[in-house]
């Protein structure tokens, strides 16, 4: 105690003299050790910015899907991190292995809510739409992967700033709450009679389209009631409401929430993750289940993982990574072709996912219409694969070295009607919503980072007592990813609940059927 006293006697003897000396206030001398050199505060609009390249770069488009490949068997872990995924080494249930994309998440919500605030004191209603539209999708990541996790305690922005360093945890189903008032909101601003001043090229994804954000809220608000279709209390007037939302979005692919920044130099993620990291091959599971429906994108999305030349099955030039390989290697087994498309751009939400959602909802309901709503889904979703091959193609790094030599032509929307027609529409008549499933689950397989939602689907089903897509891994099914470890050292409301990490093996997240 007396050191600790001598030191505050020190300190207040050095500012005394100090300002005697220089005849500066101690107000004046506390301002020495500012950075007045840099602005200490930004607008609304160049948040955004920020918010929607590290939503698509460091969250959809990043880690987080490229694990969800693996566990949804769109691709193979062949090497390292992304191996010891595979075979559920260690990857699934250490704290290191989200780590990044968990404080990233964090502070994409902390953003969100300045946004939201500093337009609502601006009188910004589109901004402060968009604002709560972004922190909404940033908060359902969050608990979609990690369950219930501190919320309302963390990513505050209070004024002085003090963190509370050890934030307790919310329910997921009160975060849930959460972003449903956060959608509503938005939809109510984003139709505002006095919008305020237009973010244009800050706004990245929409260039301030108060239109487009508004179908984007509904798009979401479809998604994440469909999320919790294993909970409701009203299944059918759950899924006439998901119908209602999804004609309320995207008309077209034109419409859908994309990130498509991407060049030369700012790299489509899961292309700058496999160019540098060379981790994950074509998945022998993936190309099972094209062949059991004679998809004709098994002439398309296959490639040598020495040469860059094209193959195919049908010609055996193929070597598909095992769902559960022996050993690491690298440069060995086939790549698939989205691993090049170094210019596709990440889809928050699709126009196809929209419109298999209504799929499935009319499905369900046994609606007839439901069979044409999937075929227009799976002609939107060969679309989109299409693109990401077109960009692979065209890849400007690949190029560099030589570039692909495809050897199939591209898939015409009149052949992906005539095949869905012949081999589609048969199991659609044979099982409605395992139609629906299958071809979602090989649609969101690619460049756009809709992996995460292909894993949420499969837990989400998984909770109603369905099983659509057969994963070939006979190994641990990951039911959640873990919390980053920058929390489990540190907040002790954390660490008491991850225990040794294997919790993600047993407990499920509250929509999937858990007790959180």
């Amino acid at each position: 105690m007396m050191k600790i006293q001598y030191k505050n006697i020190f300190a207040l003897s050095f500012v005394l003299l100090a300002t005697a000396l220089t005849g500066c206030s101690e107000s004046e001398l506390d301002k020495v050790n500012r950075d007045n050199d840099h602005t200490s505060d930004v607008t609304a609009e160049f948040i955004l910015s920020d918010i929607e390249t590290a939503s698509a770069f460091s969250i959809t488009g990043g880690d987080l899907s490229t694990y969800a490949s693996v566990y949804v068997e769109h691709e193979t872990g062949t090497h390292n991190q992304l191996y010891n995924a595979q075979v559920r080494e260690g990857e699934p249930s250490n704290s290191s292995t989200y780590n990044n994309s968990w404080l990233n998440v964090y502070s994409n919500i902390k953003n969100s809510r300045i946004v939201v605030e500093k337009s609502e004191a601006a009188g910004n209603d589109l901004l402060k739409g968009i604002g709560e539209v972004m922190l909404a999708y940033n908060s359902a990541i969050l608990t979609d992967l990690w369950g219930d996790a501190p919320y309302t305690e963390a990513a505050q922005i209070a004024d002085p700033v003090i963190e509370n360093m050890t934030p307790s945890i919310d329910t997921q189903e009160s975060i849930y709450a959460t972003i449903d008032e956060l959608l509503d909101a938005a939809i109510v601003d984003l139709q505002s009679t006095s919008l305020g001043k237009n973010p244009a090229t800050q706004d990245f994804i929409y260039n301030g389209s108060s239109s487009k954000w508004l179908k984007f809220a509904y798009g979401l608000k479809a998604r994440y009631a469909m999320r919790r279709l294993a909970r409701s209390t009203d299944v059918n007037a759950d899924l006439a409401d998901i119908i209602d939302y999804c004609d309320m979005s995207f008309a077209s692919a034109d419409e859908q929430a994309e990130y498509a920044v991407y060049s030369s130099s700012n790299l489509n993620p899961l292309f700058d993750f496999e160019w540098s990291r060379d981790a994950i091959s074509a998945s022998i599971s993936m190309a099972h289940k094209l062949e059991a429906d004679n998809d004709p994108r098994l002439a398309r999305v296959y490639y040598n993982p020495s040469s860059w030349a094209h193959q195919t099955i049908a010609d055996g030039t193929t070597n598909l990574a095992p769902i559960e390989p022996e050993g690491q290697t690298q440069y060995t087994y086939t790549y698939s072709t989205y691993v090049f498309a170094q210019t596709a751009p990440t889809l928050l939400l699709s126009y196809h996912e929209v419109l298999f959602l209504k799929a499935e909802a009319q499905a369900r309901l046994g609606l007839a219409e439901g069979k044409e709503t999937l075929k227009a889904a799976v002609v939107a979703g060969m679309e989109n694969s299409e693109r990401s091959i077109e960009a692979a193609a065209n890849a400007p790094t690949v190029v560099g070295y030589g570039g692909l030599a495809p050897n199939a032509p591209a898939i015409t929307t009149e052949q992906t009607e005539t095949w869905f027609d012949a081999d589609i529409a048969p199991l659609y008549d044979a099982d409605p919503v395992k139609a629906v499933m299958v071809q979602k689950y090989v649609s969101q397989w690619g460049a756009s980072g809709e992996s995460i939602e292909a894993y949420n689907d499969i837990r989400r089903v998984m909770a109603m007592g369905e099983d659509y897509v057969t994963l070939e891994n006979t190994g641990k099914f990951p039911l959640r990813f873990t919390y980053g470890s920058s929390d489990t050292t540190t907040n002790p409301n954390i660490k008491s609940v991850f225990g040794d990490g294997t919790y993600v093996y047993t407990n499920p997240v509250w929509w999937a059927g858990g007790n959180d």
